[in-house]
């Protein structure tokens, strides 16, 4: 029985040399592996009591929408400065080189709402960690953060030691 993993392609330094990339373009463009990918993540939230799904752009959106739909819950888009149509939150982070926002609607979270969070990939853990300081400053809850695979040796987890977080597929490198 195959599993995630075995439909994510690796692709040795790209973006730069010493990069291991972790295609997950691969996993989604075969009926099997996105399958695999809602299953496993949907596994993760098993017994988790929460009201709304934030999904992280644009990749969160991909494995966000079906689950929040299989579980009937609210999804909310997190997108960079200046996407979303209506009044906003954002939050600055750091990048590699720089600094960029996300943002979330001021109405996507009220106060008192328990939270997930879904993203593809957790590197260093800023865009998320980005995330959960507006869901907080909304009021809500972060009760849980999921993604599909993990890149074990940046550390991300460290950055969001705060949370319960877990993910379905876990790389030791970079």
């Amino acid at each position: 029985m195959k599993t995630v993993a075995d439909y994510v392609l690796t692709i040795p330094d790209f973006p730069e040399k010493g990069v291991m990339f972790r295609d997950v373009t691969s996993v989604i463009q075969h009926p099997e592996g996105l399958k695999l990918a809602i299953d496993g993540l949907l596994e993760l939230l098993e017994g988790v009591d929460f009201d709304v799904l934030v999904g992280a752009e644009s990749r969160g959106f991909i494995f966000g929408s079906p689950i929040a739909y299989t579980l009937n819950k609210s999804f909310v888009l997190a997108r960079k400065k200046g996407k979303l149509p209506r009044e906003t939150v954002s939050e600055t982070y750091e990048l590699e080189y720089g600094t960029t926002e996300i943002e979330l609607h001021k109405d996507s979270v009220k106060p008192g709402q328990k939270v997930v969070i879904i993203d593809d990939l957790i590197a260093t853990g800023g865009t998320v960690e980005a995330i959960a300081k507006l869901v907080e400053r909304l009021g809500g809850e972060v009760v849980k953060i999921i993604f599909l695979m993990e890149l074990e040796g940046l550390k991300g987890r460290e950055r969001l030691k705060n949370y319960s977080v877990e993910s379905v597929v876990k790389y030791p490198g970079k």
